[in-house]
């Protein structure tokens, strides 16, 4: 997942506006607050939460091997083994291991907010996948890492226009895609790296998408040696999707903004389980809006409003073709 704040730039992850957060790149902009969640906030299939019994019990959703039983030696030989620079201390790295508790009891309390109930699935993948492991500036080629899981959530630069999301937004987008165990997912934005690898935690197989091709390569190492084997990714542009995947996708998660629907997208979700959470409308603050598009078994695609967002416009063959004639 990417964001960026000038609209020149290639590729985008949200700011939600009003219900969920606002984020920039750089620290001019300060968050907005979080509000109340809107009155029909569930994902797709999801079912209230009630005040009667006992909470349910966290899900244990696993790490990869590569990361189990993480440490400070296991997180410098990953880094080390990706060829990028090492710069945290034990002390350090301690610290951003203290501070992971207060960010995933935020992401909790967030998503509660916002949809009646947080997904203990999607909250255990958060507490399974180590987040310093995807902060790294490819371009500049340095970390900011001993940030991880910062106070105030917000993005940071991994170079190239494109940004490591902050938790909350990331959180926000994954709970309502309602990913299942079972699920296949299409991302649109590979960025850090750190959205395909959260989903792959909690879904059979995910397939994703960069568009821009130093980083898309830098990171596919990353996934690769980080053990994520059910995290197909290759350069491309995201317009068509990933039409070679038999079967198309439970999930297509894009994170650039959209002028219209790409027909191959809608044309790749599953029918019956199919759901695209895709944002739509120009370049301009106040005229986007996240939509959640689901294909039923017959095939009919129906479409329906989620919050107001901004992101900076999908490039490609977005800026290219015109929009299809309605059928």
């Amino acid at each position: 997942m990417c964001f960026g704040r000038t609209l020149a730039l290639p590729v985008a992850m949200c700011a939600i506006l009003g219900s969920v957060l606002f984020s920039a790149i750089g620290a001019e902009d300060p968050p907005a607050p979080h509000p109340p969640a809107p009155a029909d906030a569930s994902a797709p299939g999801e079912t209230a939460a009630t005040s009667d019994g006992p909470a349910p019990a966290q899900p244990e959703i696993a790490s990869t091997p590569a990361m189990s039983e993480w440490s400070f030696e296991k997180y410098s030989a990953l880094v080390e083994a990706t060829g990028r620079k090492m710069t945290m201390s034990q002390g350090t790295f301690d610290s951003v291991q203290k501070r992971k508790d207060s960010a995933i009891a935020r992401i909790e309390k967030y998503l509660a907010g916002h949809f009646k109930e947080a997904n203990p699935r999607v909250v255990g993948a958060f507490r399974a996948l180590p987040r310093e492991y995807f902060h790294y500036n490819y371009e500049g080629k340095y970390s900011t890492a001993a940030s991880t899981y910062e106070t105030e959530a917000k993005p940071w630069g991994i170079g190239y226009g494109s940004a490591l999301s902050d938790y909350l937004g990331q959180a926000y987008m994954t709970q309502l895609s309602n990913p299942q165990p079972t699920d296949v997912v299409l991302e649109i934005g590979t960025g850090s790296g750190f959205q395909s690898s959260l989903l792959s935690r909690l879904t059979k197989e995910v397939y994703t998408i960069e568009i821009i091709k130093p980083l898309g390569e830098a990171v596919a190492d990353i996934i690769a040696k980080g053990g994520f084997d059910n995290v197909h990714q290759k350069v491309g542009d995201g317009y068509y999707g990933w039409p070679e995947v038999e079967g198309g996708f439970d999930i297509i998660m894009v994170t650039c903004a959209a002028l219209y629907v790409p027909p191959a997208l809608l044309e790749q979700l599953k029918p019956g389980t199919g759901r695209l959470i895709i944002p739509v409308g120009p370049a301009i603050k106040g005229k986007q809006i996240l939509y959640v598009y689901t294909k039923d078994t017959e095939g009919k695609v129906r479409s329906k409003r989620d919050v107001g967002v901004y992101f900076i416009p999908m490039t490609g063959a977005m800026q290219e073709k015109p929009k299809p004639a309605a059928k």
